[in-house]
């Protein structure tokens, strides 16, 4: 299989020996490669699916998802306990005694207050700001400080005001209090009020941005604007050798570009689950350099497999599978989960390739504001325009030739059959289909552009990583024959990438989600007016009024109706997003040697369960998957903590490692996707 990187691996070999020799420590006991470099450890600023799945090894929200459990049960994290009110609005947890945080101080029911503060806060400007207004409160206290700083500002006039600053920051943590409803009852029970009754509440309690910051430590790095009163956010809490985290690793090296790398956390209330020491993440962009990584043994792990000749190695692992088709059969009808059964053949080179259907959807997104940033009016504005390029590119060549990863082409956003009970519309018909074709040109005359006549020139922007641009220019042929537009394309780094987005400051932009919880609403929340998330910058007044109307639809049939009507208004009619193809994850790992890779659909990857097989640590069994729990044998409200592996030979690190300490995108995969 490896043949096919001959041709590039002199020149690959040179990226890696840049990367991977340089390093001031031995080789870690695992390592992966992402397809970016992570942005940010601060939970509050995270959306791309690599920074959040870097964050689940450092930080620990108050409960887990048991990501090797059908239906993802929740188990502990800081919380060994939990309940919930009979009318489903209150809820109370306990956290656990053997709760640390790194420097071996106790993690406190006040510190989620203070960081669920900071994270509702209008000053972070943070993408999942809607997530926080669950809770009773938050969304009326957004709209206070929002206002309040408004006010200051007007009132300020450029002129520097400290005194009346800090008072307006007093008066917050104040209203704060009076309003919000989440309150440490003692050190530790916590106890957290809703707005109304939310089934997947608990999925948002595990997700990485609801998890705790060290209060001591980040309010040295916060300060008062005299002149806005806003609070001022200063990454150096982030730093390795001064973050304080509460996670199973810590950060003890972050060289930008170069590798990061973590160390098992001596104060993690649950060493037991955790099977390595070390854990580092290079920074190997390129995506043949990343393979012949693996290739070499210098990476375990691939996390995007995404090169030209991955359909090659698709097809090798598929001759392989069906020579020994009647095994393969034999392990299903036990009940295997599938990574479980490449283990249990005999081992070839093919199984080292690992493709992944995702609860995720490749797609375009429209700028929907009037006018574009340089002052320009926007023909994007226009619904009948965006409808017009949604149907009018050919999906399944994108799919089929382009990315050739065997993703299915997507006419929704949602992923078909990803939600218990949830049935999404059909999606509008595309091209090559002549009437779709036809439609899209009647539109585009209907909107005053005729054959594309008086059209301005598109201009498409895209990140360098990931593949891309290949599928741009395969979009940017179609458009061009037609529609009778012409396409430019704008190729950026990640980082500018993400700043062009979060200012609007583009036509046509590729992008990716991966859902970060089983409700619809992961998908549909990105397009309510003013979402963090919702970069097209769309607002229609008929979609969030179905958002608003399926929360307080307590039946679960109809509250579906109303969300698939909503799905239905942005994929069929609105379009502020054109869907391309739903993700398929391709990885690279030895099953034979790696255990701790979930193959559920989620690809909620929870990397502090590695284990490397056969070195004679942790727990040497690999994990499985597990059926979801019939509603007979639901966990109880209480249930105790993630049991620690039969056998260990190694010891925790000592407390004097403690000073070297410590989202999310793409959407392994939560969030945005690189």
């Amino acid at each position: 299989m490896w043949k096919l990187l001959v041709p590039v691996g002199v020149l690959v070999a040179l990226l890696i020996g840049a990367v991977l020799a340089d390093r001031p420590f031995p080789r870690a006991e695992f390592v992966y490669i992402e397809r970016a470099d992570i942005n940010t450890i601060d939970p509050h600023k995270m959306s791309w699916s690599h920074d959040l799945r870097m964050a689940g090894m450092i930080h620990e929200c108050l409960v887990r998802s048991d990501v090797f459990s059908e239906d993802l049960r929740k188990v502990g994290g800081m919380a060994e306990s939990w309940q919930l009110s009979p009318d489903e609005l209150t809820w109370t947890f306990k956290i656990r005694a053997s709760a640390k945080w790194s420097n071996g101080e106790p993690v406190l029911a006040s510190d989620f207050v203070y960081s669920w503060r900071r994270g509702m806060l209008p000053d972070a400007a943070g993408d999942y700001t809607a997530m926080f207004q669950l809770i009773k409160g938050a969304k009326g206290f957004y709209e206070w400080r929002e206002n309040a700083q408004r006010d200051f500002a007007t009132a300020s006039g450029g002129r520097s005001r400290p005194v009346d600053a800090e008072a307006l920051w007093a008066q917050t943590q104040k209203k704060f209090d009076e309003l919000v409803q989440v309150k440490a009852l003692d050190d530790r029970t916590l106890q957290i009020g809703l707005e109304r009754p939310t089934p997947y509440f608990l999925e948002i309690l595990a997700y990485e941005i609801m998890a705790p910051v060290y209060p001591k430590l980040v309010d040295q790095y916060q300060s008062i604007d005299p002149v806005t009163g806003m609070v001022r956010y200063d990454s150096g809490w982030t730093k390795p050798g001064i973050i304080v985290s509460n996670g199973p690793f810590q950060l003890v090296s972050w060289r930008y570009k170069r590798e990061m790398r973590l160390e098992r956390n001596p104060f993690y209330w649950n060493q037991g689950a955790i099977s390595v020491d070390s854990i580092a993440l290079p920074s190997v962009i390129d995506g043949n350099a990343a393979v012949l990584a693996f290739q070499t043994g210098a990476a375990d792990w691939v996390s995007d497999v995404n090169m030209p000749f991955k359909g090659e190695l698709l097809e090798r692992r598929e001759a392989y599978l069906d020579k020994h088709a009647p095994l393969v059969r034999s392990l299903k009808a036990e009940g295997l989960d599938r990574v479980e059964i490449d283990r249990r053949l005999p081992f070839d080179e093919a199984l080292c390739v690992q493709p992944m259907p995702t609860f995720g959807t490749y797609f375009l997104n429209f700028n929907c504001s009037d006018r574009l940033s340089d002052g320009r009016v926007n023909p994007f504005a226009d619904a009948r325009v965006r409808r017009a390029f949604a149907i009018s590119f050919d999906k399944e060549n994108i799919a089929r030739n382009v990315r050739r990863g065997g993703e299915p082409a997507a006419p929704t956003l949602i992923p078909p059959r990803s939600i218990p009970g949830y049935t999404g519309p059909a999606g509008p018909s595309s091209a090559p289909d002549p009437g779709a074709i036809a439609t899209a040109r009647r539109l585009m005359a209907e909107a005053g552009y005729p054959d594309g006549k008086g059209f301005i020139s598109v201009e498409f922007l895209f990140n360098k990583e990931g593949g891309h641009d290949v599928i741009a220019q395969a979009i940017k042929r179609d458009w061009e024959q037609n529609l009778g537009v012409s396409v430019r394309l704008d190729q950026r780094d990640l980082k500018t990438f993400r700043n062009e987005l979060k200012t609007a400051n583009y036509m046509i932009s590729r992008a990716g989600w991966f859902g970060d919880y089983t409700d619809p609403l992961t998908f549909l929340d990105l397009h309510r007016t003013g979402d963090g998330n919702n970069d097209r910058k769309y607002s229609s007044p008929r979609f969030d009024a179905l958002l608003d109307q399926a929360a307080n639809e307590r039946d679960p049939t109809k509250r579906f109706a109303i969300l698939s009507e909503a799905e239905r208004l942005i994929v069929e009619e609105d379009c502020p997003i054109a869907p391309v193809f739903h993700y398929v994850q391709i990885y690279l790992f030895n099953p034979h040697k790696l255990s701790g890779i979930t193959p559920h659909v989620r690809q909620k990857q929870q990397l502090y369960l590695i284990d490397i097989l056969g070195d004679k640590k942790g727990r040497e069994v690999p994990l499985q998957m597990k059926p979801a729990l019939v509603p007979s044998e639901t966990p109880p409200a209480l249930p105790p903590p993630m049991p620690a592996p039969a056998t260990t030979n190694r010891s925790a690190p000592t407390a004097s490692h403690s000073r070297s300490r410590r989202h999310r995108p793409a959407r392994a995969t939560r969030g945005r996707a690189c």
